[in-house]
């Protein structure tokens, strides 16, 4: 065009399913608080988001869930492949968790930050909580210290959650923070967060 030489490109997203791409392979710990802070509808809108996420997981994928309040205990001592039994088996697991006791974040912190045998391609960890601690700078202290490759994941469960923290440890983990107010938001805010963990 008047003695000069142009051209057009149009770049464009590729289609995922067009264009073959592969999900990477995830290994998720989930962290559930069930001290006494998380009685009455915090534990169950808790319990539904975990039972929700759990139920999202992939094929290729390894969990494991971690609950505390005065103390802490695993569902098993190693993240574990995901299968179908092995999420039935998570599910009833959490099914059966009761609200009681103090909160003892740290020790659960801890757990979920060490590593074991488990090399997939993404660490993450999703901890859902209403984040009612005293001690924030030593967690958030632990988080920037032990992290490592994983992402930290908070879910702010109940009406009242401590946002200021959870949002912090987040930050501090690399990952968001998500707001769950009443039951009825469960799928919904377990369903953005899993999208964009995809």
């Amino acid at each position: 065009w008047g003695g000069e030489r142009y051209a057009l490109l149009m770049v464009l997203p590729p289609d995922p399913e067009l264009a073959g791409t592969r999900r990477l392979s995830k290994e998720t710990i989930f962290v559930i608080d069930t001290s006494g802070s998380m009685g009455g509808t915090s534990i169950r809108q808790a319990r539904a988001a975990l039972t929700h996420a759990l139920r999202r997981m992939n094929p290729n994928d390894a969990f494991n869930v971690i609950r505390f309040d005065s103390t802490v205990e695993r569902l098993h001592d190693g993240a574990r492949p995901v299968s179908p039994s092995a999420i039935r088996d998570a599910v009833d697991w959490v099914s059966g968790l009761e609200a009681r006791g103090g909160t003892e974040m740290l020790p659960a912190l801890k757990a979920a930050l060490a590593h074991g045998e488990e090399r997939r391609a993404v660490r993450q960890i999703i901890f859902i909580t209403d984040g009612a601690v005293g001690n924030e700078s030593a967690l958030l202290a632990v988080i920037q210290k032990d992290l490592g490759r994983s992402r930290l994941y908070t879910v702010g469960i109940g009406s009242a959650p401590n946002s200021h923290f959870m949002s912090k440890a987040a930050e501090f983990g690399r990952g968001t923070f998500t707001y769950i107010a009443t039951p009825e938001e469960v799928a919904a805010r377990m369903g953005e967060l899993f999208a964009k963990l995809d």
